[in-house]
């Protein structure tokens, strides 16, 4: 690590520190181990990157596989966008969201059972979800015009959980968020949502609202049906990307959150990792650090340790955007690299008590990115000692684990922000997707594509559809696994699993010895 001339520790933060003055964000990497000739050594790979993100912003088609364009930037600075047509949308999009949200508010949109909307029930997943989950967490709270309930998983359990603490559904607008309207986990939540819906005695169609890709199957549905609103997905905004597009902004707004200040802070990030200084440049040197300290191969994981009870969906939020956007088997030129970085999380100084003792004494195969909050709290202060508040304990717990992971070599970076508000949040998601971008050009990876993600969809299709052939198959004589297997032609081990599944679900499959599979018999009554 580098050292500054006697010594001098504020001398050496100085030169390690980049920074974005309105919103205020502060990059320190004081403790992150790289030195001046780290830095050199990639800066024709971070210029390279630059080049590469401004070709990006251009319209420049980055995912190949599906020919598209990437243009999440252009949804807080719509100037940017590449035709005059993709600027209108974005803008009529902002001014119709804050119509509704004002809309709702003020009680000009209400139920058609009467009363008033207090209440968001969310359905979606990935970026459709953690977007809004975490925007719900920094911005909802008793204060918050409206409460939000996110559903992003096809849990019967879960889902059945989650609309019990909802309670009635009266008062509650029910979002669908899919960009093609046939995501299995977004189309089963919205069917179960639905059902709840109407079990109550209520409309479905006048509460409901979608946020899809003009023509898809949930817009046509939602026309048809005549939903209450519709608003736009577009194929040049990823999931993992979408926190500023109507994914975001459309919840964000019914929480009360200033999404104009928002997108601001987004821009003005934008702004700041666009600089060509890379000293100067926050996503770059973040990047630097990351590839510095995983060798440029991912080979330590980031543990993501928020100072804020806010903040505790941002490690989950970041594992999404990161793991998804490099997480890739092949480079650029279709080499086998099996690229990625690793990401988890808690939130200090939680995380003291669970895992911390590993990260300082045990496997060195991680490094650290604290954010600190430096307001505690928006009002009131209170001593739990003598000159003492929780949040001091909470700055001072923040101050002496990243001293005690450093003096046992364990890295780490520091994210610095004077409160939690819209435009720090919205430059935190700034900083975070370009650092991503930045750091796929440093390793020649596609950050834009997931085809591990496709992999996996195109394999439970499989599944489903085998599964039909086993119902198919089953009749009211016991049947042995193997001899069902070979009457729809499949493979015993595929149908195993799928058969001991439906008989603990489906009250017309019955079953004998269900755990051995050697011995187990099914039948249909």
């Amino acid at each position: 690590m580098a050292t500054d001339p006697a010594g001098d520790r504020l001398a050496h933060y100085l030169r390690w520190r980049c920074t974005l003055d309105d919103p205020f964000v502060e990059l320190d990497l004081g403790h992150g181990g790289l030195d001046a000739a780290d830095v050199e050594a990639l800066l024709p790979a971070l210029r390279g990157g630059l080049a590469a993100m401004r070709a990006l912003e251009g319209g420049a088609i980055a995912n190949r596989d599906e020919q598209r364009m990437v243009g999440h930037f252009w949804l807080r600075a719509p100037g940017l966008a590449p035709s005059p047509a993709i600027e209108e949308e974005i803008v009529q999009t902002i001014a119709a969201i804050e119509a509704f949200a004002a809309a709702v508010h003020g009680g000009r949109l209400v139920p058609p059972e009467g009363g008033a909307f207090t209440k968001v029930v969310l359905c979606g997943i990935g970026g459709s979800a953690l977007g809004p989950m975490l925007l719900g967490d920094v911005f909802g709270g008793p204060e918050a015009p409206m409460d939000l309930t996110v559903l992003d998983n096809t849990d019967p359990e879960g889902i059945d959980l989650a609309l019990e603490r909802v309670g009635s559904l009266a008062d509650a607008l029910v979002i669908v968020i899919s960009k093609s309207g046939g995501t299995p986990e977004t189309q089963n939540g919205m069917l179960e949502v639905e059902r709840a819906v109407k079990q109550q005695g209520l409309a479905f169609a006048p509460r409901a609202v979608a946020v899809t890709t003009p023509g898809s199957k949930l817009h046509q549905r939602a026309t048809d049906e005549g939903w209450v609103a519709t608003f736009p997905m577009w194929d040049w905004v990823g999931g993992r990307t979408s926190i500023t597009s109507a994914v975001g902004l459309l919840p964000g707004a019914l929480l009360g959150m200033d999404l104009r200040a928002f997108l601001a802070g987004a821009a003005a990030m934008d702004d700041a990792t666009r600089r060509d200084d890379v000293r100067r440049n926050p996503a770059a040197m973040l990047a630097a650090f990351w590839h510095h300290e995983g060798d440029g191969r991912g080979q330590r994981a980031m543990v993501v340790l928020p100072y804020k009870d806010r903040l505790l969906l941002l490690s989950r939020y970041l594992q999404q955007l990161v793991m998804e956007s490099l997480g890739k088997q092949l480079d650029r030129s279709g080499r086998v690299v099996h690229q990625g970085l690793a990401v988890y999380g808690n939130k200090g100084s939680t995380d003291q008590h669970a895992y911390v003792q590993q990260l300082r004494d045990g496997v060195h195969d991680f490094f650290g990115l604290f954010v600190r909050v430096l307001r505690d709290r928006a009002a009131g202060h209170f001593e739990v000692a003598p000159g003492v508040t929780s949040g001091d304990y909470l700055d001072g717990f923040w101050q002496g684990t990243r001293a005690a992971l450093f003096e046992n070599g364990r890295r780490s970076a520091t994210l610095s922000v004077d409160q939690l508000d819209e435009r720090v949040l919205g430059a935190l998601v700034a900083l975070f997707e370009r650092t991503v971008a930045l750091y796929a050009e440093l390793v020649d990876v596609n950050a834009f594509h997931q085809p591990g993600v496709e992999a996996g969809k195109k394999a439970a299709a499989v599944v489903l559809a085998l599964q039909q052939r086993l119902l198919a198959a089953l009749t009211d004589e016991a049947q042995g696994v193997r001899a069902l297997a070979a009457a729809v032609g499949a493979d015993a081990a595929d149908c195993w699993p799928i058969l001991r599944h439906l008989a603990a679900n489906r009250p017309e499959v019955h079953a004998a010895a269900v755990h051995d599979p050697e011995q187990a018999r099914f039948r249909r009554q």
